[in-house]
């Protein structure tokens, strides 16, 4: 999932304090999966907003919705009667569904409430670790479900380094080797013959170059 995480509340009042209505707008995925950006924390956040305005002798009205997504076309639909009713909209959303929103809403700003960290997993209630940097090519056939791209601190696509010991990254005796846990993983599964493959240097400027990134189906397109 996208992994995000709250910004100050002080940065979110500097970004709206000029205005005197505001639509605090959720998202129901991934951003409520990491208590970030769901309903319960677009109540918090309005609450808070509330407080410190009027504290301030300002008259701010400031609302809040929920989507199910706000990366999705139909979704962002279901605030199309009441946009224009808002002087500005702070999504909670990830970096993807601000962009969006802002897209769809062209002529309100649209301000981020939340800071999109990475693609990772929950490992246990308030703590998330990342495991996928999206790098369009997936290499993790052959390493063992394990990936060196974002879990290595060097991103090394053939390892480990000099650096490591004991099976702990060089940067911090609490950071896994990621290239010890992919040896390991090989051993456990029979398959450490794979460990010898070489990958060729990434070529990210290939691998990122020509703008953003999309993906065609043409089987499921309308």
């Amino acid at each position: 999932m996208i992994v995000a995480d709250k910004k100050p509340i002080e940065e979110i009042i500097e970004m709206i304090k000029d205005y005197n209505k505001i639509l605090i707008l959720g998202c129901n995925e991934c951003v409520t999966v990491c208590e970030a950006g769901g309903k319960k924390e677009v109540g918090i956040l309005a609450s808070a907003l509330r407080m410190y305005f009027l504290n301030k002798g300002k008259d701010m009205k400031i609302d809040e919705r929920t989507l199910e997504r706000q990366c999705d076309h139909e979704y962002l639909d279901e605030i199309r009667d009441i946009a224009d009713g808002y002087d500005a909209i702070v999504s909670l959303a990830c970096g993807v569904g601000v962009q969006f929103t802002a897209e769809q809403y062209f002529s309100r700003p649209v301000y981020p409430g939340v800071n999109t960290c990475f693609l990772g997993a929950t490992e246990e209630r308030g703590l998330w670790t990342e495991r996928c940097q999206a790098c369009g090519k997936c290499v993790l056939a052959t390493t063992a479900g394990i990936c060196p791209i974002s879990r290595c601190a060097k991103r090394i696509l053939n390892g480990p380094c000099g650096g490591s010991s004991n099976g702990k990254c060089e940067i911090s005796k609490e950071l896994a080797c990621a290239w010890h846990l992919i040896i390991e993983r090989l051993k456990a599964l029979g398959k450490l013959d794979n460990y010898e493959k070489l990958f060729p240097i990434k070529d990210w400027s290939t691998d990122r170059a020509g703008g953003p990134r999309k993906v065609i189906r043409e089987d499921v397109q309308l």
